[in-house]
């Protein structure tokens, strides 16, 4: 049964949503106290994986995973307390510091967070990369990442002196950068009990509009809820991704039905367990039911087409709370006249319209836009001007 909250939205992940932001006066503090203390750099998924345990989106972390944590999510995809965690959340480092309190930098070289340091222990890789990632193979974006990681983890509590550390820079939004406090109140205003959201970094073509209106036929809502945290080379730039959303709901979403926010979170292309990942920092929006296509956070042919639906299956569904909604694979159909799946219309031989990415992307780089059919007019300009620019 769905756990609710006084409002009556789903209640967070483990019961509590936290905030690890300081105030202006404790950021104050923390700032001029971080002169004092051991410096660490984050990487760019270190970065996005602080600000997501600050702003309450993973939840009901308050900082870096301990050991225990990290053996039972590799081992069991539950934390120690037995709530759902599928992927370590961990701040690896080459060089433990000394002390107990440690100042973080991002990339950019903008004082982050200050953490309490109440554990260190070995990063054990070949624990969690065959856990998390179902294989070794290096040639896996996800496992060359955690490979290049450093060998020692550092766990304890953070205290976020910034919630955006680039304010200025392309990929912050700020207009759409809503925390899940913010989205839980906008859904409150707007009178929404059930929110479906759909979990995208690539812009949204025919077949992902299909699923995202099926889904709002059956909520009060829909957040269409972009990644634009770290993500692999070759993906489209999130400014670009953004503006074909706001194309794309303003000419063919009601807009008092759809919201647009951003998620600032990293991808790990872990396939079946970041789908889960997704499907509870989700819950912590405040998002009751969660679309899972073909392939969710899948890359290569590491995983099965529908291996990250099958997952949820094996969850406690109680803890879970949020409804996964899982949709095969959907096209064109010239003969249907529509957008049709293998439960809703029988397969013939040349009638459906598949395009693959490399087709695409060399029509984009040709001026052509790819059939209506498979993207909306108005996207594939947008995609043009980003391909030939």
């Amino acid at each position: 049964m769905t756990q609710t909250t006084k409002r009556g939205l789903i209640a967070p992940h483990g019961g509590t949503l936290v905030n690890q932001v300081a105030d202006e006066s404790r950021a104050a503090a923390l700032t001029k106290e971080a002169a004092t203390l051991p410096k660490i750099n984050l990487t760019p998924k270190q970065s996005c994986d602080l600000e997501m345990i600050a702003i309450g989106a993973f939840s009901p972390l308050t900082g870096f995973t301990n050991e225990a944590d990290f053996k039972s999510c590799c081992t069991d995809m539950k934390l120690a307390s037995g709530d759902i965690w599928p992927i370590p959340i961990l701040l690896a480092v080459n060089e433990a510091p000394s002390g107990s309190r440690v100042a973080l930098y991002a990339p950019n070289g903008t004082l982050q967070a200050v953490m309490t340091v109440e554990e260190t222990f070995k990063h054990d890789k070949a624990l969690e990369i065959p856990n998390v990632f179902r294989t070794e193979d290096k040639a896996h974006p996800g496992v060359a990442q955690v490979q290049a990681e450093g060998d020692t983890c550092l766990a304890g509590p953070i205290e976020a002196v910034v919630q955006c550390v680039d304010p200025d820079g392309p990929e912050a939004f700020l207009d759409h950068r809503l925390t899940p406090a913010q989205t839980r109140d906008a859904f409150a205003a707007k009178g929404w009990k059930t929110v479906s959201a759909f979990q995208t970094r690539n812009p949204i073509h025919r077949a992902h509009e299909y699923l995202c209106k099926c889904a709002q036929e059956i909520t009060d809502g829909l957040l269409i809820h972009p990644l634009v945290g770290e993500t692999k080379e070759g993906d489209i730039p999130a400014d670009t991704r953004m503006r074909c959303y706001q194309i794309l709901i303003d000419n063919y979403f009601v807009p008092d039905r759809t919201m647009l926010t951003v998620m600032p979170a990293a991808m790990r292309y872990a396939g079946p367990r970041e789908a889960v990942l997704h499907a509870l920092i989700r819950k912590n929006y405040g998002v009751t039911h969660f679309i899972v296509g073909r392939d969710h956070a899948g890359v290569g042919d590491y995983y099965g087409t529908y291996d990250a639906q099958n997952i949820f299956d094996e969850l406690d569904q109680g803890n879970l709370a949020i409804t996964p909604l899982k949709f095969e694979h959907a096209a064109w159909s010239h003969k249907a006249q529509g957008m049709v799946s293998g439960k809703t219309f029988p397969k013939i031989q040349g009638d459906q319209v598949f395009l693959s990415g490399t087709k695409v992307r060399e029509m984009l780089n040709n001026g052509e836009r790819p059939p209506a059919e498979f993207t909306r007019p108005e996207v594939a300009d947008e995609l043009i001007k980003w391909a030939k620019a």
